[in-house]
Order: structure tokens, then C-alpha cells, then sequence
């Protein structure tokens, strides 16, 4: 049976489903996030089929599947063609939702060509933005550096410096803990047991932010101090399955795992996310 083209494909889900009284309610949001949807779905079957079929290197990828009803994160993706924009007061104009006041993390340095909208299970929206720039590349440095991954320390680098491993996980365990507590005294579908897994999923956003910014911060720093930086291949996804699941994830070692020596990216044009938190949410 032939694939069916993107057009008929947009047809049939999108289009005629809107003229039927049970996906009435597809018209009440903006075409082109449906369109993006769907795109994402198509993408996802296309790699699913050339996987099967050994067309498309790495391991072999599972069929796409309906999302669980316990995963509360959500996102949406507007093009160019939803004619969004940021305002001139330095909010978010999106269609068909109007005008949403954003916490700015930084001044967008180009035109946005697109935005995602995120949703994560603590409740906080983000908006993400992809903008075409000119990637200025660091000074030149002399200086390489090897880096060994550990448990007692989250890493080793070959001139003998050793960085602690933050263990932001464990530290917050006696939280997580209480909280979790908590949510299973609550009787389901409670209101109350619904704040107490909010309570809970704000919980683990914290760690899962210091973690991120501290990997950041770290990996930034021995990239501007080294030209080139050889880690050792780990198979950290592995290792996260095990008994040591937890001391791995406390510095998220697979965020400088590589399998091949890393450089310093060279002048050229490339595309680059700019955040913001929506103001009001959560």
C-alpha cells in the first residue's frame, strides 16, 4: 500500500475532520499548529518505516505511540505562516490565543521564524524561539583537556582538576520525599490530590533546573578555556538503568558524553533557541 502524501494526509486528518461534528473543535486553534502536529507524526513514522526497513542508521526505532494520560507535559509550534510576533510592548501575540505577557531571558538578536510553547508537568509555560544568526566563534586557545567520568566525583580532567559531584537529587530527597507522602494520603481525583502532585512535579522541577544550569555552566566554562575536549564513550543511558541510576543522574553525565573528541565550533550560520517564561502561568 503506497504512503499517503503530505497533502492528502492534511486533507484527511485536518481539513474534512473539522467539517464533522466531532472534530468541530479542531477550528478553535490556529491551523498551523495541527499542521506542525501532523508533521511531527509524519516525520515519526517515515524514520519508524527506514529504521524496519535499514534505511536509516542507529539502533532500531519503536512506532509511534498515543501519549499517557499521566504525562501532563504539552507543547504547541507556530510558524511564520500563524503570523505571531512579539509586540512592541515585549509580549507574545499568538493566534487565536492573543496577546501573553512573557518573562524575557534574553533579548531576541534576530527576527524569530518560528516558536515553541511548552507546557512542563510543574505547570510553567516557556515559550522557545528559533532564530537564524551568525555564530561568532571563540578566541583561539592552545589548551586541550580529557575528562573521566565518575561517581565520587562528577569528573576528572587530565591537568588533575577534580569537579564534586552537586548530588542535587539526593540533597532533595527529604522534599521529595514529604511531598510524595503527601500526594498518597490524598484521595484520587481530589482536588486536593491534584495540588499535592502539582506540589510534587515543582518539586522535581527544581532539582531538574539546578541540575541544568549547573551542567551548563560547568560545560560552558571548559569550552572556553580548551580548544578541543576528549571525553570517554560511555554509554550513560545504559548505566541509568542500574543500581547507580542515581548517583549518574545527579550531575547528568550525559551531558558530556560524547563519542569523539569535541571542538570549538567555527564561524558559519547557524540556528540558535532563545526562552522565555510566559508571565502568569504556574
Amino acid at each position: 500500500m503506497p504512503y499517503i502524501c503530505d497533502g492528502q494526509l492534511s486533507k484527511r486528518v485536518i481539513t474534512e475532520a473539522k467539517k464533522t461534528p466531532e472534530r468541530s473543535w479542531l477550528a478553535e486553534v490556529s491551523a498551523v499548529v495541527l499542521q506542525q502536529a501532523l508533521a511531527d507524526l509524519n516525520v515519526a513514522y517515515r524514520n519508524f518505516f527506514a529504521s524496519l526497513t535499514v534505511k536509516r542508521k542507529g539502533p532500531k526505532l519503536a512506532p509511534p505511540r498515543f501519549r499517557s494520560r499521566r504525562d501532563n507535559r504539552q507543547a504547541i509550534r507556530f510558524t511564520k505562516n500563524a503570523r505571531f510576533c512579539v509586540t512592541s510592548g515585549g509580549k507574545l501575540r499568538l493566534p487565536k490565543i492573543g496577546d501573553v505577557p512573557v518573562r524575557w531571558s534574553r533579548d531576541l538578536p534576530a527576527e524569530p521564524s518560528s516558536v515553541t510553547v511548552v507546557k512542563d508537568a510543574a505547570g510553567r509555560y516557556f515559550a522557545s524561539f528559533v532564530i537564524e544568526t551568525n555564530q561568532a566563534p571563540l578566541a583561539e586557545s592552545a589548551a586541550e583537556v580529557g575528562i573521566d567520568l565518575g561517581l565520587s566525583y562528577f569528573a576528572v580532567t587530565s591537568d588533575g582538576r577534580k569537579v564534586n559531584n552537586p548530588r542535587f537529587l539526593r540533597r532533595a530527597e527529604r522534599r521529595l520525599r514529604k511531598a510524595q507522602q503527601e500526594l498518597s494520603r490524598k484521595e484520587k481525583g481530589s482536588a486536593n490530590r491534584h495540588k499535592a502532585k502539582a506540589k510534587v512535579a515543582k518539586a522535581h522541577a527544581r532539582v531538574a533546573d539546578a541540575r541544568r544550569d549547573w551542567a551548563h555552566k560547568l560545560s560552558t566554562q571548559i569550552i572556553r578555556d580548551n580548544q578541543a575536549e576528549y571525553v570517554e564513550n560511555l554509554a550513560v543511558s545504559g548505566l541509568g538503568r542500574t543500581r547507580l541510576a542515581k548517583s549518574l543522574a545527579a550531575g547528568r553525565a550525559d551531558r558530556l558524553n560524547a563519542c569523539r573528541a569535541q571542538v570549538r565550533p567555527r564561524s558559519a550560520l547557524a540556528q540558535r533557541e532563545e526562552a522565555g517564561s510566559l508571565r502568569g502561568a504556574g
